[in-house]
């Protein structure tokens, strides 16, 4: 498929706190990179550059530096602003510029939202399904290679004096940096677009990339990470064992109601596990039981505490976390509401009123359940469409195995063995699959790794991998 420059809307700079040069760009990009009669969407994104007051100014304006594409992790998160990233002046000081960008559907790209979708795809759940299917990793690519294919233009343009265009186009070129999910897109940028890409970073997001390999597979195995973390919060904090069993009765007698207008059900408030793959993630938990037990005692819920519940998860303000979360996972395969079915073998996770008042009831982690459709106010506006997408198997390939083989650009991954998100072993498994490959693992770094351990994921880890030899 052939890809065209993303129409440049609009790019406006301003100045930020820690030398820095902020810029502001709106793109434009076909909703159906195969089909421009489909429509647009609108892409945002803030690129960041160092801001310098040379004692004199130059004659000549140096060269732009390389750009450096930074792919969030998701699906369906939008990017913050440069400053708020520890690795932006880590990759400044190394001579690029970043580009920071809101994946379509996300933060300012054309966001997805109940609404939205209403407006966009009509009320027929058929007409929906066939709209957020053009939000996944395949979709993104083809975005990110349109801006490429602009800004490396423009790039051009304005330097065509200085540069001997024409005779290398290696220029046009640009890395990428993916976390988690912003990952696997770029092992989807390695299979389709390869000669786009200079080097790619990886920081926890190898993905199963066989097309027999759906979520069931992903999940028998990822379930196994979450309980050993229930278990690491269990052994901390064996007091919530009967504070969790004394939440999750509260709320299946009581018809609890969020701010947003959601229920709060046990099965929801079991979701906070999400966070229990992260750094310090455990304490956090922990301080949500206790509150949440305390404020029962005394008999009510306060709104503070009802507000914190209910702004805890990304479904209701990230819906395409929902509705394509076991998507991402599918290549020809439906994902028939995978982790319910798997958590369902594990009575771990069973909240029925004959368990054992000593057993823990554990929390499940990143994984996405019908009732959220009716649990979440957002989400339950648009249900029908969720129950179409889960029984879908018309799911195009996001991966290119045989060219992942003969892979050339430059690649190196930092692999975590404690993952609870992306399964070590299904990441080893992708990673003898891509030729020349360089892969940092540690079993001391957690899936966040990239932001609260960026000096040993980054530093001494992929740059180490780049820049140095083993002799």
């Amino acid at each position: 498929m052939s890809i065209q420059p993303a129409k440049i809307l609009k790019q406006s700079s301003h100045l930020v706190p820690g030398k820095l040069k902020i810029t502001e760009h709106l793109f434009e990009v076909p909703l159906n990179h195969a089909s421009a009669a489909a429509g647009t969407v609108r892409l945002f994104a803030r690129s960041a550059t160092k801001h310098t007051v040379p004692a004199a100014p130059p004659s000549t304006p140096p060269p732009s530096p390389p750009w450096l594409l930074y792919l969030q992790g998701g699906p369906g998160m939008e990017c913050r602003s440069p400053q708020n990233y520890p690795f932006t002046n880590t990759f400044l000081d190394r001579g690029y510029q970043i580009i920071f960008l809101d994946q379509r559907g996300t933060g300012l790209s054309s966001p997805l939202s109940a609404s939205t979708i209403l407006q966009r795809a009509g009320d027929e759940p058929s007409n929906q399904a066939a709209y957020l299917k053009l939000f996944r990793a395949d979709s993104i690519v083809r975005d990110c290679e349109a801006v490429r294919l602009a800004l490396t233009e423009q790039q051009r343009a304005e330097e065509e004096e200085k540069r001997a265009v024409g005779k290398d186009e290696d220029w046009r070129k640009w890395s990428v940096l993916g976390q988690s999910f912003g990952g696997f897109c770029c092992v989807t940028y390695l299979s389709f677009f390869p000669k786009g890409l200079r080097e790619v970073f990886i920081a926890g997001g190898l993905p199963p990339v066989e097309k027999t390999q759906g979520p069931d597979d992903v999940y028998k195995r990822l379930v196994n990470r979450v309980m050993k973390r229930n278990k690491a919060y269990y052994d901390k904090f064996p007091e919530d064992v009967q504070r969790v069993h004394s939440i999750v009765r509260y709320l299946q007698e009581g018809n609890i109601v969020t701010p947003s207008g959601g229920r709060l059900t046990a099965r929801r408030f079991l979701e906070n596990g999400l966070i229990l793959g992260f750094h310090g993630c455990i304490e956090a938990l922990h301080e949500l039981v206790l509150k949440v037990a305390l404020e029962i005692e005394e008999g009510v819920l306060t709104r503070k505490t009802l507000s914190s519940l209910d702004s805890a998860g990304p479904f209701d303000n990230n819906p395409i976390y929902a509705f394509l979360h076991e998507p991402i996972y599918c290549q020809g395969i439906a994902p028939k509401w995978s982790a319910k079915r798997i958590i369902q073998e594990h009575s771990e996770f069973s909240i029925n009123e004959d368990l054992m008042e000593d057993a823990p009831i554990y929390f499940t982690g990143e994984m996405v359940f019908p009732e959220d459709f009716d649990d979440y106010d957002e989400l339950s506006k648009i249900r029908g469409v969720a129950m179409q997408l889960a029984e879908d198997s018309d799911w195009p390939d996001l991966y290119n195995v045989e060219q992942l083989n003969q892979n050339e650009v430059p690649t190196y991954a930092a692999v975590y063995m404690d993952d609870m998100y992306v399964d070590f072993d299904l990441s080893s498994e992708t990673a003898s699959k891509i030729k020349g490959i360089k892969t940092l693992v540690t079993n001391r770094i957690y899936h966040d790794g990239i932001r609260s351990k960026e000096e040993e994921v980054l530093r001494n880890g992929l740059f180490s991998m780049r820049d140095d030899v083993i002799d």
